[in-house]
């Protein structure tokens, strides 16, 4: 691949820190997940890299979306032709890992981010690129027009970057368009959120985070009928997925749950049913 140059805005340069993080651990001997597209991303992309060199979050990175991309194949397994929509999809490669040559894609995110995106990967005719903010409502009248069967709408660390009037409005717009769909969603509490100027990785990029969630549970106080399916800390993953990680990332993450640390505890990973 011919090296690209990175213009992104201040919050669209964080999905740089996952795609790092899957590139490096895809290099491992023993990983998590495997991500050969992320390495070759990463090593086309001009950006210094370095600076999140040995970073314990990192690995976060990876568990986030290796369980991400569960919550998509059993949603597919239960619905072969349903719709994916990767909300902030950034250089995020589930398609890639968790397609099944049946559902519908699409990938929003900001037109810097797609202006990337579409360097490195083209439309097809089960997936689509869309150059929007997920606060602009017209995104939805393109997967409402283009979907097939279910809806599960994918926001990986982005939702907490908004301000909670955002986020409202676009739960909102999510349930009122697309009733009973799934929503995975990473929600910030306030022992991670009012430690982020701390945080190995963000303290190293000038975005911060704005909507701080305390209790996932609440959600359904915005939304009558909002139903909270599973909400996982890292020191608290699912049990079948725990089982499948590396011997020494499982040391790690019991290591974590025995300290029940506030910037670990108050950062969940959430499925959700829209009403």
């Amino acid at each position: 691949m011919a090296e690209r140059t990175a213009r992104l805005g201040t919050v669209q340069e964080t999905l740089l820190i996952p795609l790092y993080g899957r590139a490096v651990e895809s290099r491992k001997r023993d990983a998590v997940l495997r991500d050969p597209v992320a390495e070759e991303l990463v090593a086309a992309i001009d950006y210094d890299f370095a600076r999140f060199d040995g970073l314990p979050s990192l690995l976060g990175t990876v568990l986030r979306t290796s369980l991400f991309d569960r919550w998509v194949a059993h949603f597919l397994a239960e619905h072969p032709t349903g719709t994916v929509v990767e909300i902030g999809t950034g250089l995020n490669t589930r398609y890639e890992r968790t397609d099944n040559g049946r559902a519908r894609w699409f990938d929003l995110d900001l037109p810097d981010v797609i202006e990337l995106r579409r360097t490195f990967f083209t439309d097809t005719p089960r997936r689509t690129m869309i150059p929007a903010s997920v606060t602009d409502a017209a995104w939805a009248d393109t997967v409402a027009v283009h979907s097939g069967g279910p809806c599960l709408f994918a926001a990986e660390a982005v939702l907490p970057y908004l301000p909670e009037t955002d986020v409202r409005e676009v739960i909102g717009l999510l349930a009122d368009r697309f009733p009973g769909s799934l929503l995975a969603l990473d929600t910030s509490g306030p022992g991670h959120f009012d430690t982020q100027d701390q945080h190995d990785a963000l303290s190293k990029v000038d975005a911060r985070m704005q909507w701080n969630c305390a209790d996932p549970a609440k959600l359904a106080e915005w939304r009558t009928g909002v139903e909270v399916l599973a909400s996982h800390t890292f020191s608290s993953l699912p049990a079948a997925m725990y089982n499948e990680l590396p011997a020494p990332v499982q040391q790690m993450l019991s290591g974590l749950a025995a300290q029940r640390l506030p910037r670990v505890e108050d950062y969940r990973l959430n499925l959700v049913r829209l009403p």
